[in-house]
């Protein structure tokens, strides 16, 4: 956490001796995670920066850095204080910590970035791990060999298949030390895939993402989130991911939208040398400041000319610390995205810093374009950025299961607006996610009658349509009813739900004109699209008139009275009808399921006319909607009428099965906690709701999921479920 001081800290307290290694998630977004690692010298907040420490030069004194800035953990070279007699002296007399005057975790590298640059290492692969254990280390990395991009397949290849084969051997000497299992693979995806499942197999404690440096400083930003794509659906979801020798901040949002944990870096001081420094938006030159581009702490009082004016040594500290500030700020900013649920939005506003940076985030979020054959003259659709970014190689389609792994991460529906960005705002993870998921859980109840589209406003449009919606309904029974979105058709039973009628953007966005081509393949997608549609434009000076009007286009009777008798049923089934398809939705159930379980359910209502409580026909209370995000929660009467269902796996809600002695405690009300998980449904995923069963399949109690399946089964620490209540009366 951020927070600098004037005076010293206390120094950590260890984590419990079981826990050290453990890796818990405290808040996420998607993929981004804010999350705590369990070190022999504290826990570890992350995303975290460990600064890099050359033991032999120290232009923030380590001991600083922990009590001015609160920094949790560093990293320092093993190689160098091995290969330095009177620092391995120390080290080995006194430990690590005491070498270098910190109290927190020290991660050491192993001398692999030393043989990238400076050529062979002298030390062996056993020996440099077992003296990273001798001298107290937190995290010991083994010698992996480095991946460059100018290197030929083969010989990249080749150094996969050589660190893979060195990994028994380093964990063996590592003994009960945390070790580092770096990712190789130079920027081919196979091979990264094939480092990542290689070295996943073994029992490394952190993933660093190896050979990105080379990659970084020749601002292949493209082929930095391509080799993040490769890598990372493959890696145990338990471990946090490390970034090797990234440490500007301009990269920090996007790499900690698609995963990253920890980075570490040089750039801090080596920047400062040169006078220059770090922003979150690029590099700047000292010289060409007559501003300062962003004010941190240690240059409040002064000026870009007072600090000019500085003796060399003098002004290289103070830069260094400038650096160090705009870092450890970035990374704490990056940290509240992730708790608010806009991690997203920043890397979207950060690729905009530098083209290289745009150019790897359109990539990301644009498809490829369609078929298989080779497309040798593209250059003609070039017409904008966007177009560019489209994949056309022979390649292109490899990245979509590892985009669907991004994708089927979001916690939809979210929290709060979806501030609209222009196209990036349509393809953002949780858009795709909840698009997707509408349209894989929704369908229509008949395949016949004409569909009215609503356009041209903002929501919430029960308050604008929902009385001309009742009344047209009244009238004609078969008819469907569509809002038109920014980010596209939703049904009228969503007309409450995030994002689509949460989005915040200017006018202009409303007022354009309905482009049918767009309408008609999103009508495809609801299985809609051989039904006639008419729209309404609720700019319109009468709604109302503009609504009969529309109707009598599609050749349907116009909107009953306002006084008309049989209204109040007809409000009731519309009610009935929203409830059955944000089941559908929210609890992965077929049209005909919801159907039943809501049946001919009542309604408590609000004073301002918002549904509180969902009842069915025998007056139990089955579901509660959320008003702040347009979702529906299970409540305890409703979780043991599903479960009571025997839906099977697919068309049901996800499920948990936690093992035996963990039941009375699930039972009564606390946590599923990670660890004591028997097993998931392959449809779990963060924020949906979820029945826990015990090993008989018997409802122990039902909650809300804050993970994946496959993280269900992998974590060791941490909630996998909230729960919100439970079923079984404790002993």
């Amino acid at each position: 956490m951020a927070v600098w001081r004037e005076h010293a800290r206390d120094d950590p307290k260890p984590s419990r001796e079981d826990h050290v290694g453990r890796f818990e998630v405290k808040a996420r977004d998607g993929r981004a995670r804010v999350g705590a690692l369990s070190t022999a010298h504290g826990v570890v907040t992350t995303p975290t920066l460990l600064p890099v420490i050359n033991p032999n030069l120290r232009t923030i004194e380590p001991r600083e850095m922990w009590d001015t800035y609160g920094i949790e953990m560093l990293i320092t070279n093993s190689y160098i204080i091995w290969k330095h007699e009177k620092l391995r002296q120390h080290a080995l007399d006194y430990g690590v910590h005491d070498l270098l005057d910190y109290p927190g975790a020290i991660m050491t590298d192993s001398g692999t970035f030393q043989a990238y640059v400076y050529g062979d290492v002298e030390v062996g692969v056993e020996e440099i791990v077992t003296f990273q254990r001798d001298i107290g280390v937190d995290v010991a990395t083994m010698l992996d060999v480095f991946t460059r991009p100018d290197m030929t397949r083969d010989e990249v290849h080749e150094a996969v298949q050589e660190t893979t084969q060195r990994a028994e051997a380093s964990l063996a000497a590592a003994g009960s030390t945390m070790l580092n299992g770096p990712i190789q693979g130079g920027l081919h995806a196979d091979l990264r895939r094939m480092s990542a499942r290689g070295m996943g197999a073994h029992g490394f404690s952190v993933h660093p993402i190896g050979g990105i440096v080379p990659v970084m400083e020749q601002q292949r930003y493209a082929d930095l989130a391509r080799i993040m794509l490769a890598s990372m659906p493959e890696l145990p979801p338990e471990r946090p991911v490390h970034m090797f020798g990234c440490g500007h901040p301009m990269l920090f949002p996007m790499l900690i939208a698609l995963g990253a944990d920890l980075f570490d870096s040089a750039a801090y001081a080596l920047f400062a040398r040169d006078d220059r420094m770090l922003t979150p938006t690029g590099t700047v030159h000292l010289e060409d400041l007559r501003e300062w581009p962003v004010l941190m702490p240690c240059v409040a009082s002064l000026t870009p000319e007072d600090v000019r004016r500085m003796d060399d040594d003098e002004r290289m500290v103070l830069l260094s610390r400038f650096n160090l500030e705009v870092t450890l700020a970035e990374l704490a900013a990056c940290r509240q995205a992730v708790h608010d649920g806009r991690i997203w939005e920043r890397a979207e506003r950060r690729s905009h810093a530098h083209p290289a940076l745009r150019e790897a985030f359109l990539w990301l979020t644009t498809s490829p374009a369609r078929g298989t054959a080779p497309i040798p003259a593209a250059e003609h659709l070039l017409m904008n950025d966007r177009a560019a970014a489209s994949d056309t190689s022979p390649a292109r389609g490899q990245w979509e299961s590892a985009w669907d792994w991004v994708v089927e991460a979001q916690n939809t529906p979210g929290q709060g607006a979806l501030r609209w960005a222009g196209e990036d705002t349509f393809v953002r993870p949780a858009v795709v996610a909840s698009r997707r998921r509408l349209h894989r859980a929704w369908s229509p109840v008949s395949d016949d009658g004409a569909v009215v589209i609503l356009h041209g406003a903002p929501g919430p449009w029960r308050d604008r349509a929902g009385p001309h919606v009742m009344r047209a309904r009244a009238a004609n029974p078969a008819l469907e009813v569509l809002v038109l979105s920014p980010i596209g058709l939703v049904p009228w039973s969503f007309e409450d739900l995030q994002p689509f009628a949460h989005v915040e953007g200017p006018e202009w966005l409303w007022r354009r004109p309905v482009d049918h081509a767009w309408v008609r393949r999103e009508l495809a997608r609801l299985n809609l699209e051989h039904r006639p549609f008419v729209t309404v434009d609720l700019r319109a000076d009468s709604v109302g008139d503009a609504f009969d009007a529309a109707l009598r286009d599609a050749g349907l009777e116009a909107r009953v009275a306002p006084d008309a008798h049989g209204l109040t049923e007809v409000e009731l089934d519309l009610l009935r009808a929203q409830t059955v398809d944000k089941s559908m939705l929210e609890l992965n159930l077929e049209r005909s399921v919801a159907t039943a379980f809501v049946g001919q359910a009542t309604f408590v209502m609000s004073s301002t006319g918002r549904v509180r409580n969902v009842k069915d026909s025998q007056g139990r209370h089955i579901l509660s909607p959320r008003l702040g995000n347009g979702g529906l929660s299970l409540t305890d009467e409703g979780a043991k009428i599903l479960h009571a269902l025997n839906l099977g796996h697919e068309a049901a809600p996800a499920t948990v099965t936690v093992v035996e002695d963990a039941v009375p405690f699930v039972g009564a009300g606390r946590n599923v906690m990670h660890g004591f998980i028997l097993a998931a449904s392959e449809h779990l995923r963060p924020g949906v709701s979820c029945l826990v069963l015990d090993p008989e399949g018997a409802l122990v109690a039902h909650g809300v999921a804050q993970c994946t399946a496959e993280e269900a089964m992998a974590m060791q620490k941490g909630i996998a479920v909230r729960v919100r209540g439970g079923l079984q009366p404790s002993s």
